[in-house]
């Protein structure tokens, strides 16, 4: 991800379209054929000390570039961007960046889709406790934990996706975007030579530019990506309080022969890559405002942007990638303690039957109203006397009344109250599956 954003590969990338705008031009005789082998040979020996030493006196990056590219390129210097403005060659640049990048997070994150619902597979037929605020809810299956993980990825990747695509488009429109430049040289067909440059490259035109291409492309990418972010930071903070001392349902892994978790207290095992896929996702956030500001520029561009943009967009590539190889290394490795989410659900199995307890009476003719109430009374009467709930019912001449004490037993077991949960979990996986296979296969991976 690195070398995507590095300066090295941004100049390399600036000369490619350079070099396709100068073989569009051969083609239809508005260049001397044999100038394109020199401009060729140009663009693949330039390099970023070059440019940035001409930078040095022309103070404008492109400039720089456009310089070296000439005096490499022998008699096809003269023709080198012509017709062109500087940001004809950044915008096509960046979303050469933006494609390459793009397929490195999706490869990534398909990945990492599929080592949860591999993990989620594993964890069949195991019953925990559902939470909801932090308190005691209905019994869930642990696989629909690992469902809706995979949910996040598979739906942020679909985004993200989504999102490249749309952002990786050029322009080679000129200085605001009407290609007078190229039709005062003499190209009959400047819209189709856009299209024949970009598609050089592969890539597409934005439909209508200015001197750059509208910013609400960028700003829909950094947004899916933050949402993607945001979405990991949501399985990786789940993780961290399964992980809680309390609950310890879900470890992160610790490597006992090595590893230090506190420098004073050593008994500390701490969920360390977890809290980093969180911390990050608040970087990632804030950046999305940036490139939002971005969409606004005055009149057909300013240069507001550009700074803006050096930052956030290498920024937000190379942290959501960090999250999603932290996020995959702590699925992979992932400790499931069977005996843990048992003893747990047992412990509370009365507090999460509440609402089990409600629904059977109603089915014994009892008004729903009413059996919310009295569940809700019984409920409070278990926590004050610390004694469970269905040994309280039992206890109460309401509920005796419609349920016998063998149906009361009956509904005890919170294994047996899990619905549709575990066809739910595998409804998910099949899709992600699918959708695993679909990238793959479009993506040659």
């Amino acid at each position: 991800m690195r070398r995507i954003f590095e300066p090295e590969n941004r100049v390399r990338l600036m000369a490619k379209v350079e070099v396709a705008l100068v073989e569009a031009l051969a083609d239809r005789g508005l260049v001397p054929r044999e100038a394109v082998e020199g401009v060729r040979r140009a663009a693949e020996s330039v390099t970023w000390e070059e440019v940035r030493e001409e930078e040095r006196i022309t103070k404008h990056e492109t400039m720089a570039l456009v310089r070296v590219l000439a005096r490499k390129a022998g008699m096809g210097g003269a023709y080198v961007h012509l017709g062109l403005t500087s940001n004809d060659v950044l915008d096509t640049a960046m979303a050469l960046q933006i494609r390459e990048a793009g397929s490195l997070l999706i490869r990534r994150a398909v990945d990492l889709l599929e080592e949860i619902v591999r993990r989620g597979e594993e964890v069949r037929g195991v019953i925990s406790l559902g939470r909801t605020h932090g308190v005691v809810a209905d019994p869930i299956p642990l696989s629909m934990k690992f469902a809706l993980w995979s949910y996040f990825v598979r739906r942020g990747t679909k985004g993200l996706i989504e999102a490249v695509e749309d952002a990786a488009v050029g322009k080679i429109a000129g200085a605001v975007g009407t290609m007078a430049a190229l039709v005062e040289l003499g190209v009959r067909d400047p819209v189709r030579l856009q299209e024949d440059v970009l598609g050089r490259l592969g890539l597409r035109p934005a439909e209508v530019s200015t001197q750059v291409v509208p910013r609400d492309r960028l700003a829909r990418l950094i947004s899916s990506i933050s949402v993607m972010s945001s979405s990991l930071e949501a399985i990786a903070n789940e993780i961290r309080n399964l992980h809680r001392t309390e609950i310890g349902e879900i470890q992160e892994f610790f490597e006992a022969e090595n590893q230090v978790g506190s420098s004073t207290m050593p008994h500390k095992r701490n969920p360390i890559k977890s809290e980093k896929v969180c911390g990050l996702a608040r970087i990632v956030r804030s950046l999305t405002v940036a490139a939002l500001e971005n969409v606004v520029l005055e009149h057909e561009r300013d240069l507001t942007n550009s700074s803006a943009e050096r930052c956030f967009l290498p920024e937000t590539f190379m942290l959501l990638e960090e999250q999603i190889i932290s996020l995959t290394d702590v699925m992979r490795n992932l400790k499931v303690d069977r005996e843990r989410v048992m003893e747990n659900l047992m412990k509370y199995s009365d507090l999460a039957l509440s609402e089990r307890l409600m629904i059977a009476l109603v089915r014994k003719g009892m008004n729903r109203q009413e059996a919310h109430e009295l569940v809700r009374r019984i409920a409070m009467l278990s926590y004050d006397r610390r004694e469970g709930l269905f040994r309280v019912a039992s206890k109460d001449p309401v509920v005796t009344g419609y349920l016998s004490r063998e149906e009361l037993e009956g509904l005890s077991d919170p294994r047996t109250y899990i619905g549709v949960g575990e066809d739910i979990a595998s409804a998910e996986f099949e899709r992600a599956r699918r959708f695993i296979e679909g990238v793959r296969g479009k993506r040659g991976a």
